[in-house]
C-alpha cells in the first residue's frame, strides 16, 4: 500500500527546494522521472513537458482513469535589464502584489540569489507608505554583477523546505504535495484500473500542460490531486470565523464546484463514500473561486467527468506556505481507497 515516509518526505524537500516555474519546469520533471525511472510501466514526455505514465491493470472491464498532480509553480520572469544588477519582472501566476517587497528570491538556472527590492521605509513619505505599492516600482536587484542572467530568466521564492513535527512549511506546497502523492500511486497502481498518470505543467497559468495531456490519454474520467488554501484564521475583528472554505487538520478536500469546474457528483459522492468506509477523515471544499487542472481536462474531447481532491495548506501563493503531515497522509490514503473501491459501472448510474 502506498505510504507517506521518510524517503517521501525526502523527496518533498527536494521537490520544493527545486525551482520550476511555469513554462520552466525542467528541475522537478527530472526529478519525477529519476523517482520513475525503474518503473514497469509506459513513462513519456510529451511536446509541452507533461510526464505521462501508464500503469495497465489487470482487471476485467477497467476504466481509464487519469489521475494528475502539476509540476510547476507561481514565480516570476525577468523581462527587462537595467544595468546595476537591477531586473524589471513580472509575476507568473496569481500572487498578491503587497506580499513582494523584501522577499528573497533565486534567479536563473544557477539559483543566483537576489532581492525583491523597493524603498526602504527611511526613504519613503508617510503618504507613500499609506499606498499599495505596484508592480512596476518593483525591481529583482542580485546587486552589481549579476551578468549571468537575462531577461526570460525565471524566479523563485528563496524559502527552503522545513518541517516541525507535523508542520510542513515551504514554498510551492501546491502542488508538490499532490507530485509525491501521484508518484506513490503510481509505484501502487490499483489492479481494477488503467491508472494514466499526469505530471502537468503550467497548471498555475490555465491547466495549459492538463488539456494536452486529457486529448492523449482521453480518459474515462479524472481525478485532480492539488493543494487548496486553507481560509481558517481567525476574523480581523476577532468575531468567529464563518466563511471558511477548508481548514487543516481535517484531512483531504473534496472539491464541489470552483471557477471552472463542477464536479461530477457522482465522483464526489464515490470519494466520500469510500472515505467513510475506510475511516479517513475528508472535507467538503465549499464552493468558491480559483481552480484546479480539473477546469480544462473536464472540457476534453468529448468531455471528461472530473473532481478535484486537495490537501488544505495556508498562505498559498506566497513565499512560504504550511500544512499538516497528517492530511498529506490520509489524501493519499482516500485516494488509494477511493481508486481500488472504483466500480467499472459508476459512469452508468445517474449524475445526479
Amino acid at each position: 500500500m502506498p505510504i507517506i515516509g521518510n524517503a517521501q518526505l525526502r523527496l518533498l524537500e527536494k521537490l520544493c527546494n527545486a525551482s520550476a516555474v511555469s513554462g520552466d519546469e525542467g528541475e522537478v520533471r527530472k526529478i519525477v522521472l529519476e523517482d520513475l525511472k525503474n518503473h514497469s510501466g509506459q513513462v513519456r514526455v510529451d511536446a509541452l513537458g507533461n510526464v505521462l505514465v501508464t500503469c495497465s491493470g489487470s482487471g476485467r472491464k477497467r476504466l481509464k482513469v487519469m489521475v494528475t498532480a502539476h509540476m510547476d509553480e507561481v514565480g516570476f520572469m525577468l523581462v527587462a535589464d537595467e544595468g546595476e544588477g537591477l531586473f524589471r519582472f513580472e509575476m507568473v501566476g496569481g500572487m498578491d502584489v503587497r506580499q513582494l517587497p523584501g522577499k528573497a528570491v533565486l534567479v536563473g538556472k544557477d539559483h543566483l540569489p537576489g532581492v525583491i527590492g523597493a524603498r526602504p521605509i527611511h526613504l519613503t513619505t508617510t503618504e507613500e507608505r499609506k499606498q499599495k505599492i505596484p508592480l512596476d516600482a518593483l525591481r529583482i536587484d542580485v546587486g552589481p554583477g549579476g551578468s549571468k542572467i537575462k531577461p526570460g530568466d525565471r524566479a523563485v521564492f528563496a524559502t527552503r523546505y522545513q518541517r516541525n513535527g507535523s508542520v510542513l512549511i515551504a514554498k510551492a506546497l501546491d502542488d508538490r504535495l499532490g507530485v509525491v502523492t501521484l508518484l506513490q500511486l503510481v509505484k501502487n497502481a490499483p489492479p481494477n484500473i488503467d491508472l494514466l498518470a499526469a505530471f502537468t505543467v503550467q497548471e498555475e497559468i490555465g491547466g495549459r500542460g492538463a488539456k494536452v495531456a486529457a486529448y492523449a490519454f482521453n480518459p474515462q474520467l479524472a481525478v485532480v490531486l492539488d493543494a487548496t488554501p486553507a481560509n481558517d484564521l481567525p476574523s480581523w475583528d476577532a468575531e468567529e470565523n464563518v466563511s471558511y472554505n477548508t481548514k487543516l487538520g481535517l484531512g483531504p478536500a473534496v472539491y464541489i464546484a470552483d471557477s471552472d469546474t463542477f464536479s461530477d457528483p457522482r465522483l464526489v459522492r464515490h470519494i466520500i463514500k469510500s472515505a467513510r468506509a475506510a475511516g479517513i477523515p475528508c472535507q467538503v471544499r465549499q464552493p468558491a473561486g480559483g481552480g484546479t487542472d480539473a477546469g480544462t481536462i473536464h472540457k476534453a474531447r468529448a468531455g471528461v467527468p472530473s473532481v478535484s481532491v486537495s490537501v488544505p495548506h495556508r498562505y498559498s501563493h506566497t513565499a512560504a506556505s504550511i500544512a499538516l503531515l497528517d492530511d498529506w497522509k490520509n489524501t493519499l490514503a482516500l485516494l488509494d481507497a477511493a481508486l481500488r473501491r472504483l466500480p467499472p459501472g459508476l459512469l452508468a448510474t445517474d449524475r445526479i
